[in-house]
């Protein structure tokens, strides 16, 4: 019986470790903060709404890398569109977005170009067309065929008139605080129709290629997806006792947590019901 309970208590030991690990996988480590609890005020109604088969306003005009205004409906017509809703300055998960989706990309048997493009947009009005290229020069090159990238993965800016309404069109909510000159948002990617229609949500830092390549073949149909479940991972977090800003992660802990738990009292329920079966059974345990 000693054995049996030193044996639970390893596999309580084993669990927190994995949470621990799945916690720093998802960005909580040094410098950063779990706020399990409850969400700061900031990052209150922070979300992406899914507004499946919402049809994205293509006459909106935004500056390309070259600092040239271009109109969002000149990427849309022939091949699906992974929209990208960050801004370049973000110090927290706006990268991880881009290199989570580049990763899905170079693992993906779709080729950027021939079968979709990219569209990421900045969602700060202050960012310039020279920041864009030098983000856009940052990631094509990682790409395993840059020429590709540089032809079909678009990095745009825009003012508040045209970002707001495809802000709110995909259901990608923010906000800016001007006290720390920061955006509280949370992270994801669309994969759009050609016909500029929203198709599929992709939420997190980290898309399995096999559901990016599974939601752009069913664009390129002109299909609609299913509703997925939001596992929101929330940037901006300021620690006035550290004067650092963090990653906010709620729902993904939760997510862990309760999975934990139903493992371990599931575990517990089975081996109390052995014991009483061996003891009514008069053998050892």
């Amino acid at each position: 019986m000693r054995s049996k309970r030193s044996w639970i208590a390893a596999l309580i030991i084993t669990a927190a470790f994995s949470a621990t690990a799945e916690a720093q996988r998802y960005g909580v480590g040094e410098g950063y903060s779990i706020q399990p609890a409850g969400l700061p005020p900031v990052i209150q109604g922070i979300k992406i709404d899914q507004n499946l088969n919402a049809q994205v306003p293509l006459e909106l005009t935004f500056k390309d890398d070259t600092g040239k205004t271009v109109r969002l409906g000149q990427y849309f017509g022939q091949k699906p569109v992974v929209l990208a809703l960050v801004y370049y300055d973000c110090p927290g998960l706006c990268d991880l977005v881009l290199m989570g989706l580049e990763e899905a990309m170079q693992k993906s048997t779709l080729t950027l170009g021939k079968d979709f493009q990219v569209v990421t947009v900045s969602f700060s009005p202050q960012e310039t067309w020279q920041l864009a290229a030098a983000k856009k020069a940052n990631y094509i090159e990682k790409l395993k065929n840059p020429q590709e990238g540089k032809q079909d993965w678009h990095f745009l800016t825009g003012q508040d008139d045209q970002i707001v309404p495809l802000a709110k069109t995909v259901g990608f909510h923010y906000r800016y605080d001007p006290a720390t000159k920061l955006y509280a948002h949370a992270s994801g990617i669309m994969v759009l129709t050609p016909e500029g229609k929203v198709s599929r949500y992709l939420y997190g830092i980290q898309y399995n290629p096999r559901d990016l390549r599974l939601g752009l073949v069913e664009a390129a149909g002109e299909k609609i997806g299913s509703p997925v479940d939001e596992v929101l991972l929330f940037c901006y977090h300021y620690d006035p006792t550290k004067g650092k800003y963090g990653l906010v992660i709620s729902n993904v802990l939760r997510v862990f947590g309760s999975a934990t738990l139903f493992a371990l009292v599931a575990f517990v329920f089975i081996m109390v019901r052995r014991d009483k079966r061996h003891a009514n059974s008069g053998r050892p345990a």
